[in-house]
């Protein structure tokens, strides 16, 4: 891959994982607020301003090693703290607040999609725009499928904590700390991404669908 091929595809991903990541974790931070703690608000991570959620490994060195080895593009940002017992019924409202996130990803799938219909309706169905909505969709779906997988300290796996009984929890607590090496193994030996690969095409019809209901190519 030459100098040039590289930096346009840096650029290309770059754009929509840094709307990703920042939408999702200030979604996060500002449900958490909106129901009785202000944690992430007094520490400025409610905010648009991707600086404050990035994680210098795991938003742009591990997610370059990934993309240029041919796997999955993964990675993470800087967690938003959140006070779970601030909150004014703590496990019913936490499930609001992780949930945020993924659905933040949600919505931004469908915007980018509804900018990709926009350019087919201009007849700009090449070039560098194009290439960035169509990653955005991808993009977005990735990290909410995956987010949403119940392994703790995923999304879907702090769901998973509050719907449990306490003793479970409990048991899921103690994991936690080992959730995303966990994640990794699994990637690793190509175990979830079939169900990832399933969850993303579901979601990735369903919006094309709606966004281009009735459109004549």
């Amino acid at each position: 891959m030459d100098i040039e091929t590289t930096i346009r595809l840096i650029t290309v991903y770059a754009i929509p994982v840094i709307f990703a990541i920042t939408l999702h974790e200030a979604a996060h931070g500002y449900v958490a607020k909106r129901f009785g703690d202000n944690t992430a608000f007094v520490l400025g991570r409610v905010s648009l301003n991707p600086v404050r959620h990035i994680d210098p490994f795991g938003t742009i060195i591990f997610p370059t090693l990934t993309l240029f080895l041919g796997g999955m593009l993964f990675g993470w940002a800087k967690p938003v703290p959140v006070n779970q017992g601030e909150l004014r019924e703590p496990r019913k409202h936490m499930i609001w607040v992780v949930l945020a996130g993924p659905a933040a990803n949600f919505v931004m799938a469908f915007m980018w999609a509804v900018l990709l219909r926009i350019l087919v309706m201009l007849g700009q169905v090449d070039g560098f725009l194009w290439e960035v909505s169509l990653a955005g969709i991808s993009i977005n779906l990735v990290l909410m499928v995956l987010n949403l997988l119940p392994i703790p300290p995923l999304d879907g796996g702090r769901v998973l904590m509050n719907i449990v009984p306490f003793e479970v929890e409990q048991k899921l607590a103690r994991i936690e700390p080992y959730g995303i090496w966990i994640l990794l193994l699994l990637l690793m030996l190509g175990v979830v991404q079939p169900v990832i690969g399933t969850g993303v095409n579901f979601f990735y019809q369903l919006i094309l669908q709606i966004v281009f209901f009735g459109y004549q190519f």
